[in-house]
């Protein structure tokens, strides 16, 4: 097998982009040649270990360099488990940082690289570590420890420099930026390792990758690099998440006609549509709706991934009725048809090119995915509806909606989006 190995995004040092080898062999591979560690601590996912020969594997590949193995941290990366972590890594005399698992277990390296850095031992020292709460002329030092990240879902939280935690005290999550915060060294993309991730996830966290394309093409503020990364991922991840959604729940299996290798290349074209995905987010380009209304969906019971897919329809249609970014959004409806796996959808779902709007096109993608469409799907009545709306009118992604947003819009989104 032959790698593939670069920057993964033109003009960036971090992170660097492995594919092409199984993940064992290039984690060892990196671990010593790259970045010459001896003292590698690995975090991993609980299910992985549990369920996977995977832990174990990588565990058996790094032999004499491994110095400590973390398993299983919860969901939303909380302060306590952070610490212990971050003790546990200090007194093994990590040089490296390792995570097998998705997007909790990046965050939380990357904020371990930060607390280890700067001697950090206890939630106060956290708190002063965090930008907010820095004064003028306090410096804080960038990480020592480079991270290695092996993902096993879309969400891309490896290609970013922020760090999201939540305070066991508060329940608020923190984001953790600036010079204490690096982005992972290395992200190591193995497809036949993501067979194990339950399809649900792969899938809701595809969406949202398509999401972050699909509002910066329809952003009134992108640019024509923006706009020329985000359309690259939306022609790789749209018919590689169709062809991922057409095989087994996990692992292997003919894939509705695809052998293995056929599901491998599905997976890996979804996996480099996320970098494409990310580029485009790394440029700046203020975003909408989907992504401002979907950050209040998470405290009431809808997932990261999930909230893209209840919302984006319904956005896509508010703001074209609204007559906000019309010539943009036939763009994007353009290029899903020039898609043969989309198309075919779209036919099949009775759609006429020149007619369905891209609330309609992203509606019937999702649909075809499985994935869930309405609150109701959730649990989510009516009388949710007004707090929802209240709070999203602080996001800054709902301030920057191609269409202006008062409360009023807010909850037709909302009610759009109920069945």
């Amino acid at each position: 097998m032959t790698e593939t190995f670069h920057p993964a995004f033109p003009g960036r040092p971090k992170p660097l982009l492995s594919h092409g080898l199984p993940f064992t062999t290039a984690v060892a591979q990196h671990a010593a040649s790259t970045f010459g560690a001896s003292r590698v601590y690995l975090i991993a996912s609980a299910s992985l270990a549990r369920d996977t020969p995977h832990v174990a594997n990588l565990q058996a590949a790094l032999g004499t360099r491994l110095a400590g193995v973390r398993v299983g941290m919860r969901p939303h990366t909380h302060w306590g488990e952070i610490l212990e972590t971050t003790a546990a890594a200090r007194r093994a005399g990590a040089d490296l940082l390792v995570t097998l698992g998705a997007s909790s277990l990046t965050d939380a390296a990357k904020v371990i690289a930060l607390c280890l850095a700067n001697d950090v031992c206890t939630v106060a020292e956290l708190e002063a570590a965090h930008p907010g709460s820095r004064t003028a002329g306090e410096e804080v030092r960038p990480p020592r420890v480079p991270v290695v990240c092996v993902p096993t879902s879309l969400s891309g939280a490896e290609y970013s420099a922020t760090g999201g935690a939540t305070h066991d005290g508060t329940g608020r999550k923190w984001s953790f930026a600036g010079p204490g915060v690096a982005p992972p060294a290395l992200v190591v993309l193995d497809p036949a390792l993501c067979g194990a991730t339950p399809r649900h996830v792969w899938l809701s966290t595809g969406v949202k990758a398509v999401d972050h394309c699909v509002e910066t093409l329809c952003s009134l503020a992108s640019d024509e690099a923006a706009d020329a990364d985000a359309a690259a991922g939306l022609r790789r991840l749209i018919p590689g998440l169709l062809r991922c959604a057409r095989g087994p729940e996990r692992g292997g299996g003919d894939g509705g006609g695809e052998g293995t290798a056929g599901l491998d290349d599905a997976r890996l074209q979804c996996q480099l549509g996320v970098v494409d995905a990310m580029s485009a987010c790394s440029r700046g380009v203020p975003l909408g709706a989907s992504h401002g209304i979907g950050h209040q969906l998470g405290p009431v019971g809808v997932s990261h991934g999930e909230t893209s897919c209840v919302l984006l329809p319904p956005v896509c249609r508010y703001n074209y009725e609204k007559g906000a970014n019309r010539e943009r959004q036939d763009a994007v409806v353009g290029l899903l048809w020039e898609q043969p796996e989309a198309a075919g959808i779209f036919r099949e779902k009775g759609l006429e090119r020149g007619v369905a709007g891209l609330g309609d096109l992203m509606d019937a993608v999702i649909r075809a995915l499985g994935m869930p469409r309405t609150l109701k799907e959730f649990g989510i009545g009516e009388d949710k509806l007004d707090g929802i709306a209240e709070h999203s009118l602080h996001d800054r992604w709902v301030k920057s909606n191609p269409a202006p947003l008062d409360k009023n819009g807010v909850l037709e989104i909302l009610k759009m989006a109920m069945e």
